[in-house]
């Protein structure tokens, strides 16, 4: 979706170049905004002593190792094919998501067990204004955060940027519970209510790692891109009364990268040099739509080839292109 008229869409969309500017920028400003935050909710928490004050200053340390991950994953995840990878670097971007789901589970563990023992040994809740006043900065300073990665992932689809978002809105709605707990506690002697905030933290760090998890491991299970982009490529690829037909359509997102594959139904009459100008002009259309696209077209004779490649990769999903069908509607009859 549009957001103030910025270049929008997701991974390929984008010349690698800029993609890896607006991605170093965003995570630059993560990085700063959760070391602020780490340090104030330091203070905060040693001068209350409040186990939601603590389980905010977890949140935010890790917030800050992600982020930390995230910076650097997204300039290598940005790098240049080199003879070992091929393929490029882009999956970085997922083992960072990855390690921020596993990080933010293992926070939301220890607030657990801390929560849990401060309820069975409650504590009074000391300098609450003060830790009232950093949780009200954190908002601040997080919202503005979000908003900069909204823009970020509208324009690339950056999984890293994404997971790293994961985290700051999960932060939002827990520094409002954290509040909540500060004032039930320090503002009507509820002294219960704060290792309950702290509980409730955990358990919502836990429901943001499985959100962020899933999404890294379906990138680094190599899902197909979303089913209205496989459509929109199918219509790019067959818009020529040359191409007689699309099928064995592969899609992968690689971090700012994607990858195509395809085989593509010619004139069997046609020579070689003819083919490839038509494979290469398909080429440069979808490129010019997935500037940071890495596609691949196989030529068939249509009507004339044989079936050919490994049967065990060739899942059917009825979306092949019929070259005179413009909606790319599902065609079945080729099964080469």
């Amino acid at each position: 979706m549009a957001h103030d008229g910025l270049d929008t869409g997701g991974p390929g969309k984008l010349a690698p170049a800029k993609a890896r500017k607006i991605t170093s920028r965003v995570t630059a400003l993560s990085v700063g905004v959760a070391s602020t935050l780490v340090v104030a909710k330091l203070v905060a928490w040693w001068l209350s002593g409040s186990v939601a004050m603590l389980a905010s200053l977890a949140d935010s340390a890790l917030d800050l190792a992600a982020s930390l991950t995230t910076f650097f994953a997204v300039r290598y995840a940005a790098s240049p094919a080199d003879r070992e990878h091929r393929h490029g670097h882009g999956k970085a971007e997922a083992f960072a998501s990855l390690m921020q789901a596993l990080l933010v589970l293992l926070s939301a563990g220890l607030l657990m067990r801390e929560s849990v023992l401060r309820f069975l040994q409650p504590q009074p809740i000391e300098a609450g204004g003060i830790a009232l006043s950093v949780m009200v900065v954190s908002i601040v300073l997080t919202l503005v955060l979000v908003w900069a990665q909204n823009r970020a992932v509208a324009q690339t689809g950056s999984l890293a940027v994404t997971g790293d978002r994961a985290h700051y809105f999960a932060d939002l709605g827990a520094n409002g519970v954290v509040i909540a707990g500060l004032v039930l506690a320090s503002g009507f002697g509820i002294v219960r209510a704060d290792p309950i905030v702290g509980f409730a933290v955990a358990l919502w760090l836990v429901w943001t790692a499985w959100g962020v998890g899933s999404a890294a491991f379906e990138s680094l299970m190599d899902r197909e891109l979303p089913d209205e982009e496989r459509a929109a490529i199918l219509k790019i690829a067959s818009d020529d009364a040359a191409v007689l037909g699309v099928h064995q359509l592969r899609t992968r997102a690689s971090g700012p990268f994607v990858h195509i594959q395809m085989h593509m139904d010619l004139a069997p009459d046609l020579t070689l040099s003819q083919a490839h100008e038509i494979v290469v002009a398909a080429e440069k259309r979808i490129m010019a739509a997935y500037p940071a696209a890495d596609v691949l077209i196989h030529p068939d004779p249509k009507g004339e080839a044989e079936p050919h490649g490994n049967a065990y990769f060739k899942a059917e999903r009825g979306e092949e292109s019929d070259g005179g069908d413009e909606s790319g509607a599902a065609r079945a009859d080729n099964p080469a």
